[in-house]
């Protein structure tokens, strides 16, 4: 009761970069680095430099990402090849974003350009603001969670599992203020109720990825 929680949209980059200027005690990452195909660890490493040695990395979840599209899935869009279809209209996360990091490193596999995706420069700040541009009709298929599209009644397309991560500002692990987050990630109900959203595992969360001092 005497702990209050503030959260900002900022992306995952935008997070570790808010964490190491100490503007906020914990920030969520799923970024995937592509040389190495780890998640969130050598992002972390870039952004603190030496300092990542007293920065915390706890497991939250592992999630389906895929693409969102209009029920029914009019369009027949299969996979991500499908979005440079004629007509399709694509919604894009902010640059910054885990899941843009994600799809320019499947689109790069796949050699398509993002030039050729119509729709690539256009950018919401969250999965649920993709989701809700695609239901409303102004855009036909955007990167999210299975969640988002759960909640606007849209069709899923899986594309990938990815670990998403809570990474926790240097001295914060132990800290008053984190102590209830910590319990409720111990809690069987809690983590059913995650996995009930749809496309979210639970059977990880609260493992420590990278506890300080493992550096």
């Amino acid at each position: 009761p005497m702990v209050t929680l503030a959260s900002s949209n900022v992306g995952s980059l935008g997070g570790l970069v808010a964490l190491r200027d100490g503007l906020c005690h914990i920030a969520g990452s799923h970024l995937l680095d592509p040389e190495s195909g780890e998640y969130t660890l050598p992002y972390v490493d870039r952004v603190f430099g030496p300092a990542a040695a007293d920065v915390a990395v706890v497991r939250l979840v592992e999630r389906s990402q895929g693409l969102m599209v209009a029920a029914g899935n009019p369009l027949g869009i299969a996979g991500l090849a499908d979005v440079r279809g004629p007509g399709v209209r694509y919604v894009n996360r902010q640059r910054g974003a885990g899941t843009r990091v994600l799809l320019d490193v499947m689109l790069a596999r796949l050699g398509i350009a993002a030039s050729s995706v119509e729709g690539y420069a256009r950018e919401e700040p969250t999965h649920l603001a993709v989701a809700a541009a695609i239901a409303s009709g102004r855009a036909d298929a955007g990167m999210g969670i299975m969640a988002a599209a759960r909640a606007f009644g849209l069709d899923f397309v899986p594309l990938a599992t990815e670990p998403y991560d809570l990474v926790v500002a240097p001295g914060a692990l132990e800290s008053p203020q984190l102590a209830p987050l910590w319990a409720l990630l111990r809690s069987d109900r809690f983590k059913a109720s995650v996995e009930e959203l749809g496309g979210y595992s639970a059977k990880e969360m609260g493992r420590h990825v990278r506890s300080p001092g493992t550096f």
